[in-house]
């Protein structure tokens, strides 16, 4: 059965339901382990170590195995420290889960899945940037459409993940178009499900990737779905980590060390896009080169600010808007920042990829 749409009337009840239990326990542990998180306190404000130690080892997420890719492809020298398991994860409530469940150290984000584990009680610490500045999701219609443009949307049944990028994409969308909550009808879905969805005619509008939209336009396109693009952006591409992970030295260590191969490996198949699109998009993900070129054209070039103060900008003006719509409570979210970390990436990368 598919999740009912949400209304303002419903947005506190559906909130209750898409969090279910899990909030309620992460509540409880937050409260159990405050305690914990005091004595680990004094561990996030220490110097990092200049030197990974012996028989370190992370748990770290590769989404379609990018990062290995990566590295691979621009001969990076190999980690200090031993990465015990790469995780094929991506989305944000299962990079949460993961984090929850201990089988996960260290992840690749946007910025709304730490606001979202806050939320949920859970602690956990972003260490590394990268701004975006051209949008990296468009709006796509169901098959027979016949909206065209976001002020379109009125009325309509709108794909909405609240703990992911694309979730508060078509939040920003719609304070752009002058929308408000209760002027569309949100429908909880997780990403992965919003190509069915609009194929089935659940919803009438779903954010995708610009990596999804080429394939889901080859084939609806000429059964009338079209997309949508707008200048909005999801300005965070981002590494974070649980706080009991950060409040190990040693492995504390092994995310500084990671950080700067993180940031070399985007500038390498940024600079390389042939290559990436052959490697990646067509041995990997199956598409035609010219469906790998489309993409790459719309590539964000990766930047690394040595100072992270325009991102805790963006990530309070995220958490504001979730909160007026009663998603989230209000919090100060430069909680969410280990500042330690703040200029590693941006030492890594050449001048031009420091802002």
């Amino acid at each position: 059965m598919s999740a009912p749409p949400v209304t303002g009337l419903d947005r506190r009840l559906f909130l209750t339901s898409l969090l279910g239990a899990s909030a309620a326990v992460a509540g409880l542990a937050g409260c159990a382990g405050g305690s914990a998180a005091a004595d680990t306190e004094g561990a996030l404000t220490r110097p990092l170590a200049a030197k990974v130690p012996a028989g370190t080892s992370l748990k770290i997420s590769s989404y379609q195995d990018v990062q290995q890719l990566q590295f691979k492809l621009a001969k990076l020298p190999p980690l200090p420290f031993e990465v015990s398991d790469w995780l094929n994860i991506g989305a944000g409530p299962d990079v949460i889960n993961a984090f929850r469940a201990k089988s996960l150290d260290l992840a690749n984000n946007a910025g709304i899945p730490p606001i979202q584990a806050h939320y949920q009680g859970f602690d956990a610490k972003i260490v590394a940037i990268d701004v975006t500045r051209k949008p990296n999701y468009l709006f796509a219609t169901k098959p027979g459409s016949d909206i065209r443009t976001v002020e379109d949307f009125r009325g309509r049944r709108l794909a909405f993940s609240q703990g992911q990028a694309q979730g508060v994409v078509l939040l920003r969308a719609l304070k752009q178009a002058g929308l408000k909550y209760d002027q569309v009808t949100l429908v909880p879905l997780t990403s992965n499900q919003f190509l069915t969805a609009l194929q089935s005619g659940q919803v009438d509008v779903a954010p995708l990737g610009n990596s999804q939209a080429p394939a889901y336009l080859k084939q609806y396109g000429d059964k009338g779905a079209r997309v949508i693009r707008t200048d909005v952006v999801d300005l965070l591409n981002l590494l974070w980590a649980p706080r009991s992970v950060l409040a190990d030295p040693a492995k504390a260590a092994a995310v500084a060390a990671y950080i700067p191969h993180w940031a070399k490996g985007q500038v390498w198949s940024y600079e390389h896009p042939d290559v990436w699109d052959e490697e990646f998009y067509v041995k990997t993900q199956n598409l035609t080169l010219d469906q790998a070129k489309s993409i790459t054209a719309l590539a964000n070039k990766p930047l690394f600010p040595p100072s992270w103060d325009e991102a805790v900008r963006w990530e309070q003006e995220t958490a504001d808007l979730l909160a007026e719509g009663g998603f989230v409570k209000r919090f100060d979210v430069s909680s969410l920042f280990d500042r330690r970390f703040e200029a590693i990436a941006a030492r890594a990368v050449p001048a031009e990829y420091r802002r």
